[in-house]
């Protein structure tokens, strides 16, 4: 609790206080909060006094001329910070654009872990306005899900493909089916994330088990290279409904041009997993499997 009230603009000894106060129930004077929340006697007054002055906290007098503090419930509090973000976030929506120079340099910036993939990617489906391009394993599709069904509900059009099963798809989603998720993971040698919004900016990223990596960026270039990426396969599932099952099987296992394109996935996904740590590259020859489902 101190520390999400800490973020929520409370300084540590604010959050001790208020919250001190709040499982009291009852006023308690400066001594009684020091005691109880740990801030120093020495500053706890003027601690209490800056929670009086935004709101969250009360004076009260107590007998024979003391003063005692109680607090803003909680719920009041909440809601009240509520207001004043959305109030500060509406304000910051119209001004800082009209300081905003044009961009000049374009962002690349890596991503060490998973948690920094995943939460950069929530950035990204948080900032979509007109469309939303997603590919990856349920793994990592799930977490963005919450933001990309809001989004989706403020009209962005959201597209996904999903290497495996999702019984609870967002948006129109496309099952890949060329290849299954255990040979598509061999030939990439990562579970793949691909994020893009508004055609403007993307994460792109690797994940090996609990490991991951990848880059944020605004490069047009990059952004179009990873929408065209998964814009491609939805429309090779898409070719692919217009064949009879085993007409596009056979196809897809036997035309040369399309195995020449499909063979030795091992290269890129051994410069991928050294990306990662991961052990030095196999010998010439080991990578190569069976495709990933399109041409790469």
């Amino acid at each position: 609790m101190i520390e999400e009230l800490q973020r929520l603009g409370m300084s540590g000894y604010e959050a001790k206080a208020y919250v001190a106060l709040v499982a009291a129930g009852a006023p308690l004077n400066g001594y009684e909060v020091a005691k109880r929340s740990g801030v120093p006697r020495s500053t706890v007054y003027e601690t209490l006094g800056k929670l009086v002055g935004r709101g969250a906290a009360y004076e009260v007098r107590l007998g024979e001329g003391g003063t005692g503090y109680i607090s803003l419930p909680p719920m009041s509090l909440l809601d009240r910070m509520r207001r004043e973000f959305d109030q500060s976030i509406g304000a910051l929506r119209e001004s800082l654009p009209e300081v905003a120079s044009p961009t000049q340099v374009r962002l690349i910036h890596n991503l060490t872990d998973r948690s920094s993939l995943l939460t950069r990617a929530e950035d990204v489906v948080a900032a979509a306005r007109r469309d939303l391009f997603l590919s990856g394993w349920p793994a990592e599709i799930e977490p963005l899900k919450p933001l990309a069904r809001r989004a989706e509900a403020d009209g962005v059009d959201v597209s996904a493909v999903v290497f495996g099963d999702d019984p609870d798809p967002v948006g129109r989603t496309t099952r890949h089916r060329f290849s299954s998720p255990t040979v598509a993971l061999e030939n990439l040698g990562c579970r793949l994330l691909v994020v893009v919004a508004d055609r403007e900016q993307a994460v792109i990223g690797g994940v090996v088990n609990d490991d991951a990596w990848g880059v944020y960026t605004d490069d047009p270039a990059v952004v179009l290279v990873a929408v065209e990426y998964v814009r491609h396969d939805i429309a090779m599932h898409l070719i692919a409904e217009k064949f009879a099952a085993e007409d596009f099987e056979s196809f897809w296992t036997s035309d040369p041009a399309l195995l020449r394109l499909r063979a030795d996935h091992g290269a890129p996904a051994t410069l991928l997993r050294r990306g990662a740590g991961a052990a030095p590259s196999p010998s010439p020859g080991a990578g190569r499997r069976r495709g990933t489902g399109t041409p790469r």
